[in-house]
C-alpha cells in the first residue's frame, strides 16, 4: 500500500495514512500503518534488527490524513508530552448530514466510552468517568443536505469529532455507528486529519504537516478549491 511521506528527520516521520488501515495492530490481524512504516524504514535505511517507531496519536481505521510517528523513544516522550499539554494541534474537514444550527462554534461534552462495543455516548454535563470532550468547528460549504466542515480539536477523545457532531444532530457522512443515513455506496468516513503541529521534540521549532482530502466517496462532491479552503481554515487559531 503507497503511503506518502510527508517529512522525515532522525527524530520524528510524518505521513498521510490512507484511509481503511489501522493505526496500530489489532485482534483482526490486519494491515497496520505503524508495522508497514516500521518495513519501510528498515528497507529503506537497511536497518539491522528491530525499528523504533513510536506511535504519538491515532486516526480511526475509515479516517485518512497526517500522522506523525516519533523515531526514537525521547522523541516519542517529548510529542506526547506536547500531546497532555496541548500543544499538539489537530485540524480536520469532514462531511455531515444537514447542517449545525450554528455556522461556528466551540462544542463542549463529556464522553464515555463503551470498550465492549467500541462506541461512545455523549454527555451535555459532568458524567461519572466520562471525559471532558472540546473541539471547534466552521462550516465551510453548505449544499443540499449535507456540509462540509472544519473541525480542530482541544481534546483527543475517542471518536470524539463523530460522536459529538452526531450529538448537535449532523452525522459524518458514512458513519453509520453515530447515525449516518446510508449515503449513494459511501464506504468510508467522510473524516480527514488536515493538519498535525506541535513542537519539534529536539528543535522545539513550531512544525506543521498538511494533507487535503483526496480520494473518492464523499470527497468528490466538493471542488479542490472547496477542499482547500475548508482545509486551511482553523489551522492558525
Amino acid at each position: 500500500m503507497p503511503i506518502t511521506v510527508l517529512y522525515e528527520d532522525n527524530h520524528l516521520l510524518a505521513v498521510v495514512k490512507p484511509p481503511g488501515i489501522l493505526s496500530q495492530e489489532d485482534d483482526t490481524g490486519d494491515a497496520d500503518i505503524l508495522t508497514l512504516l516500521k518495513q519501510d524504514l528498515k528497507e529503506r535505511h537497511n536497518k539491522p534488527g528491530n525499528v523504533f517507531l513510536g506511535l504519538v496519536h491515532r486516526l480511526d481505521r475509515m479516517v485518512g490524513g497526517v500522522m506523525i510517528f516519533a523515531k526514537t523513544s525521547k522523541a516519542a516522550s517529548r510529542l506526547s508530552e506536547s500531546v497532555r499539554n496541548r500543544q499538539f494541534g489537530k485540524t480536520y474537514v469532514c462531511v455531515v448530514q444537514g447542517s449545525p444550527s450554528k455556522p461556528k462554534a466551540r462544542l463542549t461534552h463529556y464522553i464515555l466510552k463503551d470498550n465492549k462495543h467500541n462506541q461512545v455516548t455523549v454527555y451535555n454535563k459532568p458524567t461519572i468517568e466520562a471525559k471532558e470532550a472540546i473541539l471547534e468547528y466552521e462550516v465551510a460549504v453548505m449544499s443540499g443536505r449535507y456540509s462540509l466542515i472544519a473541525v480542530k480539536l482541544h481534546t483527543g477523545r475517542p471518536h470524539q469529532i463523530r460522536a459529538q457532531l452526531a450529538h448537535i444532530g449532523c452525522p459524518l457522512v458514512g458513519d453509520l455507528k453515530y447515525g449516518a443515513k446510508p449515503a449513494g455506496g459511501i464506504t468510508d468516513i467522510a473524516l480527514w486529519s488536515t493538519s498535525v503541529s506541535a513542537p519539534h521534540p529536539v528543535t522545539k521549532e513550531w512544525i506543521s504537516f498538511r494533507s487535503i482530502p483526496s480520494g473518492s466517496d464523499a470527497w468528490t462532491w466538493w471542488s479542490g478549491e472547496q477542499l482547500e479552503a475548508a482545509s486551511n481554515m482553523l489551522s492558525n487559531t
